[in-house]
Parts: structure tokens; C-alpha cells; sequence
């Protein structure tokens, strides 16, 4: 066994997180439901202000419905809007981006939800000092040592002082530049160096309508959008330029005067303005010894098809179960090993995705019918699954393929009408979802009796034929984090199963 033992009996801490961004502040949230001891720390002294991810996938959705922060997140966003061509000052027409219609994805949470990306880290900042974590701003790491038993770090501040943090395990989730990454001596690998440069600003605007995106696709010098923001006054404007001509004016006022038929005049107020290459790239592993990798530090997106803050969001929400199920419940801390096996080809295969819509960019050829509807299905992350992790085990003979398998995600779907249960806050439940929020392990017995449930896993029995033809009969075991880890007939799996995380 190699179970950890605590450090001391002080309260130290077990997991030091490094970026607060999407995917730290998701990951300590995360941990501290679990009671454990994180400390997330941000070398700026202030969370990032800008609107740059503003699109959350379906599938981000239900981790912060499971998080407990969708109905803020739901309250400070809209739908996407439908796109508005423009050619020669003169509107082309509307046409949609992603498909939005409901219900074919067996998700309470169908539709992209458009927030800029402050207000998402916001309402995470928020919900983590709710449940009692905090951030220290203006903290830099300058090093790292790792034994096989913790990780030491140096940590600087603004007064010129240092000081010294033992943690069981770090993670970085400090971008593209990580800093945990260099330190561990990890180059990225470029998947596509060709891409064309980009500027992006949050301005206030005169002369345009607030219920569409705006783009101008064939604009002189490249293509130029203008989306409004939700709940602000902002456009997030966005621009890109040809590869070949660097030295283009990168000023916003500019560009807007002469890509489109507005005035440079017509923007009131720019802010949040950066000029940027984008990148294709990845780091050769995600976790190196007692130290992970997480978003950006990993994985470099373009920004296309809504990916980026998405696929982060996903790693830490993959990672904090695991790490709870290590430090707070015995297990093996080989389950570690599982992160980097699940989460690297996934990034591997999103980086290909939005590298691709980036080269396509927005036109209305992308947005024809067929192609929002398959691009909505693309980006979604709901198909985003694990069936050859080391920890989905596929029990009942002769299953389809096709069908609901052990590392899929659990289908959502409406409680049973007539059933009556209670979800885990003690209220009616209302959708599959109910019975699984929480950061504990769910068996739903569909279309079976239900057995006798271990201390630690919350049971339901499920007898309803829609249910059943969509998840099969049998006995479904769903990680805290969704998805589907053993698929069995046999009553007898699921303690075994449970021990191999630590709930023997």
C-alpha cells in the first residue's frame, strides 16, 4: 500500500495550487468541500479582469451545477446571440454559430452559455471563500523540490521577503507561461506554429445593436468581430491579422475604422486590450512525481470552438476527487497515476479541435444548419469520455459499443414521474443530476434491485423504461465527477470496485 500518512498535526497544507484562474480557483473549490487543506496562491494582485473565455460548454455547466455556483453563473450570463454578417457597412444576415436546440443532449444544460470570463472567476472566487478557502495575491513561486513523501517551494512576496511551504502534492495551474513547468524542466510541444496573430479588448461602443455578435469576415486587413457581453455595457472585440504582416497597428479604434463602417469615434472606451500569438501546444505529461499540471500549464488552445477555459475546467474537476479520495480517504495513491491517463489524450484531441475552428474561424458557411449543429456536438464536451482509463471497468457481457459504457458520462435525464426521492440537500429530486450532485460516489441500480450500499456511497434504485434505454440495466457506479467508472450485473463488483478508491 502506498495510503499517505498526514504530514503533522498542524494543519499543514496538503495541496498547494499555483494560479488562480478557471482551473485553480474550480480545483480549490473542489478540495475544500472535501476538507482539504489547499492553498491556492496568484502572483497578481488581482484576478484576471478580462472577458477573454466567455463561453461555457454544456458540460462546464454541470461541474458548476455540481459546485454549487450555476445559478450565478446562470444569472450573470445569456445565451449566446446569433451571429450578424457585415459587408460593405450593409448587414448580410443572421445566422447561428452553434446549434441550440434542446434536449438532444441528455444535459439540463443543452446551450452554450455565454460570461465573460472575469465574472466567471468571480463567482468561483466567491463560492471558495464560502466554503472557508481564500487566495494570497502577489505570491510568486521561485522554486520547487519534490522527495517521494512532499514538495517544498520557495514563495516570494512584494516587500522583498520569502518564505518556505511544505505541501503532500502542488499543482500549476499558472497558464501558458507556468512557472511550475519550467521549474520541472517540461517543454510544450507545438502542434500548429502557423496561426494567425490576434488582438482582443473588452470596449464600449456606439452604433451597434446588442442582440447580435457582429462579425466582419471579409473586413480589409482581416477578419474583425464585435460580441456583447452580458449583463455589462462591454463588446468583446477580437481581430486578427495576417501571419505574415507583424507589424499591422494593433490600436483598437483603428482597426475598428477602417474593418468596418463605424468610426473610430464610435468606441468610447477600451480596456483589457492584448495583442497575442496563439498557440497549439502541450506539455509531454501532466503529472511528475507529487507535482500536476493543470489548464494552460498543460495545454495551450487557440481560441476556437470554446475549448480552452473548458478542457481546464474539466482537468481540476478530474484531478480533486482523486486527490480527496487519496488524502482524505486512504486511497492508493497510485488513483493519481489516473489523471494523467484520462485527461492528456483528451487535451490532445480538443488541441486538434480548436485548432481547426480557429483556422475556419466565423463565417456563415460554418454557421449553416448543418454545421452549427455539428460543431455544437463537437464542442460540447459531453461525448468527452474514458473508456480505456485504468479505472473504468465494463462488467456485463455483450453490451453495444454504442451504447452507455463504464468511462462514458452518466446521462442526465428527468426523474422518474411518480417516483418519489430526495436529492442530497434533502430536496425532491427532479433530474438524474440531483441524485449525483456531491462529492461523493453514486450507485443507481436501473431496472435492478438495488443492494445494500457501502458506507460512504449514496444508492438509488431507478425503474423507469426511458432511463433504462438509455443507460441498460445494471448496476452504475458514477464517480463524484460524473462519470461512469463500473458498469456491472453483479452485486459483488461494486465493493470491489470501491476499494480500489478507497472506500472499502
Amino acid at each position: 500500500m502506498t495510503a499517505e500518512i498526514p504530514l503533522d498535526g498542524t494543519g499543514a497544507t496538503e495541496v498547494l495550487i499555483v494560479g488562480a484562474g478557471p482551473t485553480g480557483l474550480t480545483l480549490a473549490c473542489d478540495l475544500a468541500r472535501r476538507g482539504v487543506r489547499a492553498h491556492l496562491i496568484e502572483k497578481s494582485d488581482h484576478l484576471f479582469p478580462g472577458s477573454r473565455g466567455k463561453g461555457l460548454q454544456p458540460r462546464t455547466q454541470e461541474v458548476f451545477d455540481d459546485l454549487g455556483v450555476i445559478d450565478e453563473i446562470r444569472a450573470g450570463g445569456a445565451p449566446f446571440p446569433p451571429m450578424q454578417t457585415w459587408e460593405g457597412g450593409e448587414r448580410r444576415g443572421e445566422w447561428d454559430l452553434i446549434d441550440k436546440a434542446p434536449g438532444r443532449t441528455l444535459s439540463a444544460y443543452p446551450r452554450v452559455w455565454m460570461i465573460p470570463q472575469w465574472r466567471t472567476q468571480r463567482i468561483l472566487y466567491e463560492r471558495l471563500l464560502e466554503l472557508g478557502g481564500s487566495v494570497e495575491f502577489e505570491t510568486t513561486l521561485l522554486n520547487l523540490e519534490q522527495t517521494d513523501d512532499h514538495v517544498t517551494v520557495e514563495l516570494a512576496h512584494p516587500d522583498g521577503t520569502s518564505r518556505t511551504v511544505t505541501a503532500r502534492y502542488l499543482v500549476g495551474a499558472d497558464g501558458g507561461h507556468s512557472t511550475v513547468r519550467h521549474a520541472l524542466g517540461l517543454r510544450m510541444t507545438a502542434a500548429d506554429t502557423r496561426l494567425r496573430p490576434s488582438l482582443v479588448a473588452d470596449v464600449r461602443i456606439h452604433g451597434l445593436d446588442r442582440d447580435n455578435w457582429h462579425v466582419w469576415p471579409k473586413a480589409p486587413g482581416g477578419p474583425m468581430l464585435l460580441c456583447p457581453l452580458p449583463g455589462t455595457e462591454d463588446f468583446q472585440f477580437s481581430a486578427q491579422f495576417d501571419i505574415d504582416r507583424p507589424h499591422a497597428t494593433h490600436d483598437v479604434r483603428t482597426i475598428i475604422g477602417s474593418r468596418s463602417h463605424l468610426p473610430a469615434s464610435a468606441v468610447t472606451h477600451v480596456r483589457c486590450a492584448s495583442y497575442y500569438q496563439p498557440h497549439a501546444a502541450l506539455a509531454p505529461r501532466f503529472k511528475q512525481g507529487r507535482v500536476f499540471l493543470a489548464g494552460d500549464a498543460a495545454h495551450v488552445h487557440p481560441p476556437g470552438g470554446g475549448q480552452g477555459l473548458n478542457t481546464s475546467v474539466q482537468d481540476a474537476y478530474n484531478l480533486g476527487w482523486k486527490l480527496g479520495q487519496v488524502l482524505r480517504h486512504g486511497a492508493d495513491r497510485r488513483l493519481l497515476e489516473s489523471y494523467a491517463a484520462e485527461r492528456l489524450p483528451v487535451a490532445a484531441a480538443v488541441l486538434k479541435l480548436s485548432t481547426r475552428l480557429y483556422r475556419v474561424g466565423r463565417t456563415p458557411e460554418v454557421g449553416s444548419a448543418h454545421q452549427a449543429a455539428h460543431r455544437g456536438r463537437m464542442t460540447n464536451q459531453l461525448d468527452v469520455g474514458y473508456r480505456e482509463s485504468p479505472l473504468s471497468r465494463e462488467a456485463r457481457r455483450g453490451t453495444n459499443l454504442s451504447a452507455l459504457c463504464a468511462g462514458d458520462r452518466a446521462p442526465d435525464l428527468p426523474w422518474p414521474a411518480g417516483q418519489e426521492c430526495r436529492a442530497n440537500d434533502g430536496t425532491p429530486a427532479r433530474r438524474l443530476f440531483d441524485l449525483l450532485r456531491g462529492p461523493q460516489f453514486t450507485l443507481l441500480a436501473v431496472a435492478m434491485d438495488l443492494p445494500d450500499a457501502p458506507r460512504g456511497v449514496h444508492a438509488h434504485q431507478v425503474d423507469d423504461s426511458t432511463v433504462a434505454s438509455v443507460y441498460g440495466e445494471g448496476l452504475f457506479l458514477v464517480r463524484p465527477d460524473g462519470y461512469v467508472g463500473l458498469a456491472t450485473h453483479d452485486p459483488a463488483d461494486v465493493p470491489a470496485y470501491l476499494a480500489t478508491v478507497g472506500l472499502s
